[in-house]
């Protein structure tokens, strides 16, 4: 098993950028794909970026081309790098650790994009 904890959230004008960590304790963390996925009020939790156990990314089409995923298999940490945020990111971000089946999921952090 593994237990997620999120950091990085915050409020950030439109157009600025954020850093958001998930430091994960447990075993065999680097077989995990790994992931961030967000909710905002009143809609449903969506997948925002993934990254499987040997890399390879995936954003929503949302994202792409302004967050970036990544991975520390030696740290056991995942970042989401976030720029030229919109007021449509806001949202409280999650951290999801996902392998055969088995799911866990961090306690969130809330990002603001605002003015």
């Amino acid at each position: 098993q593994v237990q997620l904890v999120e950091s990085g959230g915050g409020l950030v004008q439109p157009g600025g950028s954020l850093r958001l960590s998930c430091a994960a304790s447990g075993s065999a963390f680097s077989a995990y794909r790994m992931g961030w996925y967000r909710q905002a009020p009143g809609k449903q939790r969506e997948a925002v970026a993934l990254i499987s156990s040997g890399g390879s990314t995936n954003y929503a089409d949302s994202v792409k081309g302004r967050f970036t995923i990544s991975r520390d298999n030696a740290k056991n940490t995942i970042n989401l790098q976030m720029n030229s945020l919109k007021p449509e990111d806001t949202a409280v971000y999650y951290c999801n650790a996902d392998r055969l089946g088995y799911f866990a999921w961090g306690q969130g952090t809330q990002v603001t994009v605002s003015s």
